[in-house]
């Protein structure tokens, strides 16, 4: 693969007319089930022998896999080289969740972003929809294929692990902000991940270390965490469940409900997008046992993808499951290709670009 220098860095995201690099929409011939992460800034051996296997069907990048942003490149280049279909995403919600920092304009939290919302609608949707469209740029500039974002989770102070990465507690506010950044992250050609689903902003407990149950009705969860999903469906590409249990509901965990998923999710909602379920290793999911057993109630209850990240014999476990899986090509991934790829910014868009960055270095001084 080619290593890239700093001029062809900056070609690419400042001027389209420019001699540079882009990367144009692969064949696709067959798309696995499985989404897993890396150790380092590039890749193992072993990393490139598992990108070769059919059942992998992306990478996701933690700050770790990052130190600059031409580094960024030549790691998603190497991964393209290998697997031209291989999708490649990352969290990069903003706020404490910035996976990609130095040289990218840091980004505020969603509930700095829904609190101008409240202050002052019209332009702080315009502002919303600039700041989803400059993260979508930015990381597609990399070759980066999406960022699971946005945040559509209802809260303030309640969740240790949602708080001000959610846009508000108020349903309608964190629906009409999120709807302006998802058009942005559109603006710039990428697809967006909606989570998580029906909502885990009102339990104090943090999935990542233990498994949250919320005793409220349907009811009652319809009326609030739902909301935002309920308006925002027609415009999200792909939607991520939580795991957590809501035991009034459904004795089984959202992740492996096939009454979330296909009932409410894909009947109710009549949700055409993609399911990405969220991290296997997460103290949420143990409930299932190993994780050939949590890939396969993931799988059966309406998950198209799953993710296994920072746990290796984990990643090799679901693999395993999944060469002996009725496994047809996970064609439904095609959604995640909005569009033709040109990943360079026009001059026009380039003012819109330095315009932003201005604005959000006035919001966060470093």
């Amino acid at each position: 693969f080619i290593e890239f220098s700093d001029d062809m860095i900056e070609s690419n995201i400042t001027n389209k007319n420019k001699k540079g690099f882009s990367m144009s929409l692969p064949k696709k011939n067959f798309f696995g089930r499985l989404m897993l992460d890396i150790e380092g800034e590039s890749l193992s051996v072993e990393d490139q022998k598992l990108l070769l296997n059919p059942n992998v069907c992306g990478v996701i990048l933690f700050a770790r896999n990052y130190s600059s942003k031409r580094q960024l490149i030549n790691l998603t280049q190497h991964i393209k080289s290998i697997s031209p279909q291989m999708l490649i995403g990352v969290d990069q919600e903003g706020g404490r969740v910035q996976r990609f920092q130095t040289d990218f304009v840091r980004l505020p939290s969603m509930q700095i972003l829904g609190d101008m919302l409240s202050r002052s609608n019209e332009s702080a949707i315009n502002f919303i929809r600039d700041v989803g469209w400059l993260m979508a740029t930015e990381i597609r500039s990399c070759f980066v294929d999406f960022s699971f974002a946005p945040v559509i989770d209802v809260d303030r102070f309640r969740s240790s692990v949602i708080g001000d990465r959610s846009f508000s507690e108020n349903p309608d506010t964190v629906s009409l902000a999120a709807g302006a950044f998802i058009n942005g992250i559109h603006d710039a050609g990428l697809p967006c991940v909606g989570k998580h689903f029906p909502g885990h902003g009102s339990v104090v407990e943090d999935s990542h270390i233990e498994h949250p149950v919320d005793y409220r009705s349907l009811e009652e969860i319809t009326l609030h965490d739902l909301v935002p999903f309920q308006k925002l469906i027609p415009s999200l590409d792909a939607i991520m469940p939580a795991h957590m249990t809501f035991p009034k509901i459904d004795k089984n965990p959202v992740t492996y409900s096939s009454f979330w998923l296909r009932t409410v999710l894909r009947k109710n909602y009549e949700f055409k997008g993609i399911i990405f379920s969220d991290d296997l290793s997460m103290k949420g999911a143990e409930i299932a046992g190993a994780y050939k057993n949590r890939a396969k109630l993931a799988y059966e209850s309406g998950c198209d993808v799953t993710l296994v990240c920072n746990c290796r014999e984990g990643a090799l476990e679901v693999l395993s499951f999944l060469e002996g899986y009725q496994n047809p090509s996970n064609d439904i991934l095609n959604l995640m290709w909005r569009s033709k790829r040109d990943d360079t910014i026009e001059d026009i868009e380039l003012k819109r670009f330095e315009r932003v960055r201005e604005e959000l270095n006035r919001l966060i001084p470093y």
